[in-house]
């Protein structure tokens, strides 16, 4: 009898798996050199074909001529960049007719302690008006003590970066200021001595404040672009900034065997009343014998307080200060022909305008169109006569005042001062019966 076709079908498929088994079983059972033998990879050279190497050179040396041309171009830009630097000149007054003062010590003068050099800062309104407190407390009670600029210097910037935050980043001032901005810092910050608190961080023997404005104007900047206006946050953020660069002054320090505060120290040691101090001005742009606003950008808080009065009257106020031993904190131009460090000196050649020419329409034509403008504080500590001509001894914490015989001093005459000159900060007794008018 024959098998069904189910029992046929599955006997077909147990063979199929019979026969997969044995040929398995022998494929694991033969010796591998008897596989069949299948393709194979393996690393050689990497071939660089000749013509392309050679094209490739050939652009190698053709860029190396472009390179050497190209770098002997700027050497000789580089060069002749310098030899016009070196080239340069300025515009200055020939001084050999010029009767001018024999040296500092022609001068009759108040204390003052020897000229400090502002180096790479724009801080001369702290360094002159600095200067002349310290004459102010010789004066005054006879006390000889070196005062900080920097401790003032510290807060007004602090206070610059409170009144950008205020203002939503309306400008920044930079480092720029006015002889009324000592007067602010020390009442609400006080004062300390330059010994305990000099300005200069680690191991400086320089002031240098270009990396220091730098970065407070970029933090700054990143604030204003983000729109972020916390004063406090800003505030700290910037106290990091000059800490860093200049230190961080003392809150309080040991003095004649005591210890005080900065406020104490202004209060019970130099003794001085901020009141009987005020700055005076001479433009037409204000009413004369009213107070009024010194429209520059270094008065960036807008002070309004300046005493206006007419320019022969504002000369001899500062004549007859220095005369009866007031020193004066003067500001204003110094970028004017007749300014000359090498000569120490400087005065108003008649190329530019003629003495007799020199009066209060003069003047104020020369600020409005930013001839005069308002460039640096310094100290006018002395005055003489000579040839019937008033002099005055300035002390300057420029560099321009080192460039000569007497570092740190020049020597003004009267013309210059009339014409150039645009501020001055004094005791209020040295004008009293002008401010009578004020009344």
């Amino acid at each position: 009898m024959e098998p069904s076709v189910p029992l046929l079908s599955r006997r077909i498929e147990m063979r199929k798996l019979l026969c997969l088994s044995i040929a398995l079983l022998v494929t694991c059972l033969l010796p591998t050199a008897l596989w069949p033998q299948s393709d194979s990879v393996r690393y050689i050279p990497k071939y660089y074909d000749p013509v392309l190497e050679e094209m490739e050179d050939i652009e190698d040396s053709l860029q190396e001529i472009q390179d050497s041309i190209t770098s002997e171009i700027r050497d000789r830009q580089e060069e002749e960049k310098e030899q016009k630097k070196e080239d340069k000149k300025e515009l200055r007054f020939d001084f050999a007719d010029v009767t001018k003062p024999a040296s500092p010590d022609v001068f009759e003068s108040v204390f003052r302690f020897p000229p400090v050099a502002q180096y790479n800062t724009g801080t001369c309104w702290s360094f002159s008006t600095t200067s002349f407190f310290e004459s102010e407390v010789s004066r005054l009670t006879g006390q000889e003590i070196k005062l900080s600029e920097m401790h003032t210097v510290y807060y007004e910037h602090i206070e610059k970066a409170r009144n950008y935050v205020r203002e939503r980043g309306r400008f920044w001032p930079g480092q720029g200021s006015e002889s009324n901005a000592v007067i602010r810092m020390i009442r609400k910050h006080g004062i300390v001595p330059y010994d305990i608190y000099s300005g200069l961080a680690d191991d400086q023997e320089r002031y240098d404040h270009t990396a220091l404005s730098k970065e407070i104007r970029s933090y700054l900047e990143h604030v204003k672009s983000h729109d972020y206006w916390d004063e406090e946050y800003v505030i700290e953020h910037v106290r990091v900034i000059l800490n860093k660069y200049m230190g961080e002054p003392p809150v309080s320090f040991e003095y004649d065997n005591r210890t005080m505060t900065p406020h104490e120290f202004l209060e019970s040691v130099l003794k001085l009343n901020l009141d009987d101090y005020v700055g005076t001005m001479s433009t037409l742009k204000v009413p004369f014998y009213t107070q009024g606003e010194y429209d520059v950008h270094d008065n960036w808080w807008n002070d309004s307080s300046y005493y206006n009065i007419p320019l022969d009257e504002w000369y001899g106020v500062i004549k007859n200060a220095i005369k009866a031993g007031y020193s004066l904190v003067i500001g204003g131009d110094v970028s004017e022909p007749g300014w000359n460090g090498f000569e120490d000196a400087c005065i108003v050649p008649d190329f530019d305008i003629p003495q007799d020419y020199i009066n209060q329409d003069s003047r104020e034509f020369r600020f409005y169109n930013h001839t005069t403008g308002d460039d640096h504080g310094l100290h006018l500590v002395g005055y003489t006569e000579i040839d019937g001509r008033d002099w005055f001894l300035i002390k300057d914490s420029g560099r321009s005042a080192r460039h000569g015989q007497f570092e740190g001093y020049f020597f003004w005459r009267d013309d210059y001062v009339r014409l150039k000159m645009l501020t001055f900060m004094v005791h209020k007794d040295a004008m009293k019966d002008v401010l009578k008018k004020f009344e």
